[in-house]
């Protein structure tokens, strides 16, 4: 991949070596987050679990609005990292032709500017949130390169501290060769994203390819051996340590 339910639940993503360090949004003119954002408009970065991203760079640290809700904007400060060593592996083995991230991984926490009313809880809002997450999810693949992206089953899973999470998974392809659009030469990929609420609304979830990729780039490299359960499997644990 390249540089995140509701009534149909249309289920809706840091620097080298520093998973939960540099790399924050610039300071705008008033020392916060972005330019003229106030302190009451600042949102706390998400809480991911940074000793489990050793080897993974982190790549974008954003805070922006999303969407609007109950009068409310809906912003969001996210956190995206990428496997480096996966990359840089399929990197070298095909001569730096393709030079892509194949393995991703973000947490997002959500805030509400305005504060909702009183009598608006955050949870009551969770199933407008998975919407919007899965949508942006998807649209998040398609701008990786992604093609044939379709939405797929919805799981159940806990976090660290038992709180639980709606999963919707995401499936699709990345052409091995840039001018296959069609895909028909290409790499199949899997994500999943989740929404739940631990004091504030989180958002994570991430993609991995669906198939070794040393089997698809028909290479012998134990590096790119990996099977797609254990990249599922480290994927949901990046996720259930986020909070």
């Amino acid at each position: 991949m390249g540089d995140p339910d509701g009534p149909d639940d249309p289920d809706g993503p840091d620097g080298p070596d520093d998973p939960d360090g540099a790399d924050t949004p610039d300071a705008g003119p008033d020392g916060n987050g972005t330019d003229g954002e106030s302190d009451t408009d600042a949102v706390a970065p998400p809480p991911v679990p940074g000793d489990a991203l050793a080897g993974w760079d982190r790549t974008e640290a954003s805070v922006e609005r999303l969407y609007g809700v109950e009068g409310a904007d809906v912003r969001g400060h996210t956190h995206v990292y990428e496997d480096r060593d996966l990359r840089a592996a399929v990197r070298e083995v095909t001569g730096g032709a393709l030079d892509q991230s194949w393995r991703f991984f973000f947490a997002t926490r959500l805030a509400f500017r305005p504060p909702l009313s009183p009598g608006v809880q955050p949870t009551m809002l969770l199933p407008i949130v998975r919407s919007e997450a899965v949508t942006s999810f998807v649209e998040d693949l398609r701008g990786r390169g992604v093609v044939d992206v379709e939405r797929g089953r919805r799981e159940r899973t806990r976090t660290e501290s038992g709180e639980r999470v709606r999963l919707r998974q995401v499936t699709g392809e990345v052409p091995i060769d840039a001018a296959d659009a069609d895909g028909s030469d290409a790499v199949p990929v899997e994500g999943w994203v989740g929404v739940w609420h631990d004091g504030d609304i989180l958002v994570a979830g991430g993609a991995y390819p669906r198939t070794s990729l040393a089997r698809a780039l028909d290479v012998t490299d134990d590096r790119l051996d990996a099977e797609p359960s254990a990249y599922r499997e480290e994927l949901l644990a990046l996720l259930a340590g986020v909070g």
